[in-house]
């Protein structure tokens, strides 16, 4: 049996991904800071719920030891959460604007690493999975018209970009340093979703595909690689 922990799987994204893991036989972590909400979601998708801030050493650390009592070790980890933080241009952009999306889109994933490492690597096939954007692309950011085709829809978002090329750069280096993990990062695609106020051209459940797919490779599977449906995405 497969233990899978989703982060922010309360809604959106994480939720989806969520239900398709359980229908494909996963046990799934639901990973939320709100308690009624977790606890909802995990009610409602046959999940287990555990309390989790990504931006809290506490909280992640009491969330390992949750789960390392109730199922021992974990096969795979979804770096779902993720925020879009204070939208600002390039002019406006202030340190103190980039601290809480960077807590949660970068600190975040490494706290979840380094704790929940331990126990990933109990498993005889370790999977992360870090959800990631197009928005993340350096090459796509650099020439938007000449990469549409893996990333068709491109805004200029300083903060929440920088810090999701962050997260692929992280993933890259775990993936190097940790051979023995499938680990990889992806971009779901402009999904409508609470982030984006529904504004997104994808379903959820499309926008979910590609995370489900990378969260059910094999040992042979990719590792460090920058995916979506359409396949890689230039760094």
């Amino acid at each position: 049996m497969t233990t899978t922990l989703i982060t922010g799987a309360n809604k959106s994204l994480g939720f989806e991904t969520a239900r398709r893991l359980i229908a494909a036989g996963h046990t799934v972590y639901v990973g939320a800071r709100d308690p009624q909400r977790g606890k909802e979601a995990a009610a409602t998708l046959g999940a287990r719920y555990v309390p989790l801030d990504v931006t809290s050493d506490e909280s992640v650390d009491n969330a390992a030891i949750q789960i390392e009592a109730e199922a021992g070790g974990l096969d795979v980890l979804i770096n779902n959460a993720g925020i879009l933080g204070q939208v600002r241009t390039a002019r406006d952009l202030r340190a103190d604007d980039l601290r809480q999306t960077y807590d949660v889109n970068v600190f975040g994933p490494v706290r979840m690493l380094h704790r929940f490492l331990p126990l990933l690597e109990r498993s005889t096939n370790p999977v992360v999975v870090n959800v990631s954007s197009g928005l993340g692309s350096i090459a796509t950011a650099t020439d938007p018209q000449a990469h549409s085709a893996a990333v068709p829809v491109w805004v200029p978002a300083p903060g929440y970009g920088s810090s999701k090329a962050a997260l692929n750069m992280l993933t890259v280096q775990y993936a190097r340093q940790l051979p023995e993990l499938r680990i990889n990062t992806v971009d779901p695609g402009y999904t409508a979703t609470d982030f984006n106020g529904h504004s997104g051209d994808q379903t959820v459940e499309q926008g979910a595909e590609i995370i489900v797919r990378l969260a059910q490779i094999g040992p042979d599977g990719p590792t460090g690689e920058y995916l979506s449906l359409t396949g890689t995405v230039p760094w």
